[in-house]
């Protein structure tokens, strides 16, 4: 779970909100009585008449006194009122915030979507309150030189472009303490064995009092049953705010792990601080026991080599605030069940449902900083500051794993457009010098290490490997989409000679249109009647982009339009998928497909649609990613009749346990559909074994024409059922020498 403190009281109802040209520094009786009712958390844009709104709003919520527990009680009993203290803790608002308690401000403005903050309010607080809260959050016209830090929410091809998430899109609460709060605390494992794990911890306190207090944690496990440890220390604080550091041991531990290497136990941490024998204030949070790591991108969870699969995951909702415990819950099942262990966190910080739900699951989180594309140089500071907050906020979800700084630091507009001056400006910032990469990303690298030596970073996501030039880092790879990535035969160029763009791909895939039923809620069942330029504009499709592939516009009915989409997305996703689970270890340490769910409806990469219904190509996606495969690998460019093919026959296996007894078939038809070879075995695989080959068919086509492979596996996690295609051409007649023309 997400940080709990004792004594908070959530200010969910009474709010009010209206648009404003300019803030009124917290008096609001200089605004017009034109209030409308606002739902906290949320979004201004959910209210029918801000439906489009960007700019600022005022929000006003009327409170009165904390409604009286057993706790408080407890809390006033111990202390004399003077000694108890008050706290406004302010999550989460998109994207400057300024608050004002009672006419009074509650310090400078706030800058920041996703970090939490908190204001001492011991001596603002009547019992009769008004809590008025500033926010802006423009729109960037500019989207080649933006300023705000907020990742997909400022520019991404897969949200509605008239979006703007402006609101208090997290809860507001009021705080109870003694003398001493607890404002933070971090933990992370140190050292591991069978029996014993010491974890390191940095706590935040900030004090009234100086003098010994007492510290008092509570491990008890969340998951599992096993008995619950207290560890008990002495420390001397002064007045004032401080950390303090420290060790403490866990006997017997249990591991967290992914959900295909074991479970993922968690335990719940509680902290207490003690003072003259009177609790001031606790705060609790689950924990996960467990070491990762990552070795010339080949990851390691408590020390057991294993093969990450996953996809890159976007809101569950482009309005983040309407984050649900059910929806995070059936995205983790739909990505168990389609054996992810990792999802990439696209260039955002999620709402904290999804990292609770993540570590629970057993899903290994790959954490974006929420910076895409291009940004301005003065932003420099203040991204240092976000990346830095970022990392604390997250540290102790045993999920998040990789702590990533950028996404594409290259020249963007609208991923759409693919015209020559667009391909060469990005060319040019990709292959040459990019300050957001260079010199940003740099630096905010170093912050992220400096602040967690514990996990793996990476510079920016997508970096190219260039012999001679640059290391690189994961890859994104869009050949058969984008043109300025090129056809799958430039990507078989790419992958015979760039292998070290294969050890971590984070990115690949194509666009398709949602099951039927879904695509009828949000366009006409007659293919003549859909508006494709609004399709283009408003739910993501990249009309032009599919047409370099696929001949759509030929299709006669929208099901035959769903068809061929869902069939190319599946044909590309499996491409990349059979060559980089051939190349396992060798040097593949992970596949990161793009993109899992819509977060609106949309004709995306996704391979679940806004509503979770799946794709097709959730299904091939499924398959694809067995922990049992088999395959086969064939050329994109076409053969030629007489050239001897073969066709290697593949398996692997990626769970931790060996499996005996599977029953491989492959068949391969002419284009008649005669059989002209078929081979069976019975398979056994080693844990975790490399990719294997198997078998190998042999063809040497004497007539032109689309010759099929078929392979089937029964007995593993999943049936496989491949079919693939070889192309066979006429060969080039070359001219006869004694009937040519001169020139």
């Amino acid at each position: 779970m997400s940080p709990t403190y004792m004594h908070s009281w959530m200010l969910n109802q009474n709010w009010q909100m209206q648009p404003v040209d300019a803030f009124a520094q917290g008096n609001d009786a200089h605004l017009p009585d034109a209030w409308l009712p606002a739902n906290v958390p949320g979004h201004w844009q959910q209210h029918p008449s801000l439906k489009e709104y960007t700019g600022r709003v005022v929000y006003r919520c009327q409170f009165g006194q904390m409604p009286e527990d057993t706790a408080l009680l407890t809390l006033q009993e111990q202390y004399p009122a003077q000694s108890l203290r008050a706290w406004l803790r302010v999550q989460g608002v998109f994207y400057w915030s300024q608050g004002y308690l009672n006419g009074t401000s509650l310090g400078r403005r706030h800058e920041g979507y996703f970090i939490p903050y908190e204001h001492e309010i011991t001596d603002r607080l009547h019992s009769e309150n008004t809590l008025l809260m500033e926010i802006e959050c423009p729109d960037e016209p500019s989207k080649l030189n933006k300023r705000t830090i907020m990742g997909i929410f400022s520019h991404w091809d897969c949200f509605d472009p008239r979006f703007n998430p402006g609101g208090i899109w997290l809860p507001i609460t009021v705080h109870y303490s003694g003398p001493i709060r607890l404002k933070s605390v971090r933990c992370h494992t140190t050292t591991l064995s069978d029996r014993l794990a010491q974890l390191e911890y940095i706590t935040r306190v900030d004090s009234t009092i100086s003098g010994p207090v007492r510290l008092r944690w509570t491990i008890a496990p969340r998951t599992f049953t096993g008995q619950v440890q207290v560890v008990e220390q002495q420390r001397t604080l002064q007045a004032g705010s401080h950390e303090i550091r420290g060790l403490f041991k866990v006997y017997d531990p249990h591991l967290w792990w992914t959900h295909d290497l074991g479970d993922p136990d968690l335990y719940t941490i509680t902290l207490e601080i003690w003072y003259n024998q009177a609790l001031s204030d606790q705060i609790s949070f689950d924990f996960g026991i467990r070491r990762f790591t990552m070795q010339d991108w080949i990851p390691y969870l408590n020390g057991v080599r294993f093969f990450i699969k996953g996809n890159n995951y976007a809101p569950t909702d482009m309005y983040i605030a309407t984050t649900s415990a059910e929806r995070c819950q059936q995205d983790m099942d739909l990505a168990r069940a389609c054996h992810c262990n990792m999802l990439r966190v696209h260039a955002h910080v999620d709402h904290p449902i999804l990292y609770d739900t993540a570590n629970r699951a057993g899903i290994l989180l790959w954490q974006d900083m929420p910076l895409q594309w291009l940004y301005r140089p003065a932003i420099l500071p203040e991204a240092r500051r976000q990346a830095r907050a970022m990392v604390r906020l997250l540290y102790n979800h045993p999920s998040v794993v990789v702590w990533c700084m950028h996404n594409e630091p290259i020249y963007v507009h609208d991923t759409a457009d693919e015209s020559l001056p667009m391909r060469l400006r990005s060319y040019a910032s990709t292959f040459g010098f990019s300050w957001n990469r260079d010199v940003m990303d740099t630096q905010l690298k170093r912050v992220a290490e400096q602040e967690d030596p514990t996990r793996f970073v990476v510079r920016s996501s997508g970096e190219f490997h260039i012999p001679g030039l640059r290391a690189g880092t994961d890859t994104h790879i869009y050949c058969g989409w984008y043109q300025a990535y090129g056809s799958l035969q430039d990507a078989e160029r790419m992958i015979e000679h760039l292998r070290g763009n294969l050890r971590f791909v984070t990115e690949f895939g194509a666009q398709s249109f949602p099951n039927l039923e879904s695509c009828l809620r949000f366009m006409p069942a007659e293919l003549d009647q859909i508006n494709i330029a609004d399709l283009d504009c408003y739910h993501g499709f990249q009309s032009n982009v599919l047409r370099t592939w696929v001949d759509w516009q030929q299709a006669q009915s929208l099901e035959e339009l769903i068809q061929m989409t869902q069939d190319y997305q599946i044909m590309i996703n499996r491409y990349y998928v059979d060559r980089l689970r051939y190349r396992k270890y060798q040097p593949t340490g992970g596949i990161v497909a793009f993109l899992f769910a819509d977060p609106y409806p949309a004709i995306l990469w996704s391979v679940i649609d806004y509503w979770r219904v799946p794709k097709r190509s959730y299904d091939a996606l499924k398959m694809a990613f067995s922990p049992q495969y088999a395959f086969t690998i064939v050329s994109s460019f076409p053969y030629q009749v007489g050239q001897s093919v073969d066709i290697p026959i593949y398996v692997v296996n990626d769970a931790r346990h060996a499996v005996r007894d599977l029953t491989l078939e492959a068949c391969l038809l002419a284009p008649d559909d005669s059989e002209l070879a078929l081979v069976k075995h019975i398979v056994s695989l080693d844990p975790d074994c490399p990719t294997l080959e198997l078998d190998r068919l042999r063809l040497k086509p004497i007539i032109p024409g689309t010759y099929t492979v078929l392979i089937q596996m029964h007995g593993g996690a999943e049936v496989i059922d491949q079919t693939y295609a070889i192309e066979v051409a006429q060969p080039l007649a070359l001219p006869d020498p004694r009937t040519a023309q001169p020139a």
